[in-house]
Order: C-alpha cells, then sequence, then structure tokens
C-alpha cells in the first residue's frame, strides 16, 4: 500500500473517534512513519498526557502519536483487517494522549471488544 493511501486509512481511523474527544484534541501531530524504533509498536504516544496539564503551562510543542505503516501491513490479513487493526491503534494511542496508563487501556479495550459482541 503506498504512504498516501495509509494515511488515508489513519485519517479515517481518526474519524471513528467520538467527536466529543477529537473536540479535545489539542496540540497534537499525528504522523505515520514506515517502520517503528523497535520491534513490536504497532505505534507510540509522545508528550505530556492532557490530565497533567494545567492552564498555568507555558508554550509545549506539540505531543505526538506516531502509526508505524509497516507492522500493519505485516499483520494484516486483508484491507478491510488492515483497516481495523490502524483504528485500534490510534484508539490505543488517543488513549494515552487522554492520561490513560498502558493497564488502563488494556482494560478499556477489553471491555469494548466484549461490549461489542454483546
Amino acid at each position: 500500500m503506498s504512504p498516501k493511501e495509509f494515511d488515508r486509512l489513519v485519517e479515517e481511523a481518526l474519524r471513528t473517534i467520538p467527536a466529543r474527544f477529537r473536540r479535545r484534541m489539542r496540540n497534537v501531530a499525528i504522523v505515520v512513519e514506515k517502520e517503528p524504533p523497535r520491534p513490536g509498536l504497532l505505534g507510540l504516544y509522545e508528550g505530556r498526557p492532557l490530565i497533567h496539564r494545567s492552564v498555568s503551562d507555558s508554550f509545549t510543542l506539540p505531543d505526538r502519536i506516531t502509526i508505524y505503516q509497516g507492522p500493519h501491513e505485516r499483520m494484516a490479513r486483508n484491507r478491510e483487517h488492515l483497516f481495523r487493526l490502524v483504528q485500534q491503534t490510534v484508539w490505543h494511542e488517543v488513549a494515552h494522549y487522554f492520561g490513560l496508563t498502558e493497564s488502563q487501556v488494556r482494560r478499556a479495550e477489553w471491555r469494548r471488544r466484549r461490549a461489542r459482541l454483546v
């Protein structure tokens, strides 16, 4: 898949994040890179989570959510599965932006999957 097509998948995945959360996302850059800095990563959040910010904070550089194209493509069985993987990764990294720890994100993902099955 071309980088431009993958970028569109990431944009589509971002649109699936509920609007009430998207509206609160400020000063965060969403970028796509071909490969992660270390094996096993599908995405990476870098920054200061929203719950740790204050109105008295001075100017800061944007937080960064990176989605890695290569690992997603290698894991995906088909285009639909690729989109679901990207969607899950985007959701996971956005949850970190809002301040959820890795264990909290994993519990929330488990509840989210379970709710879809009911």
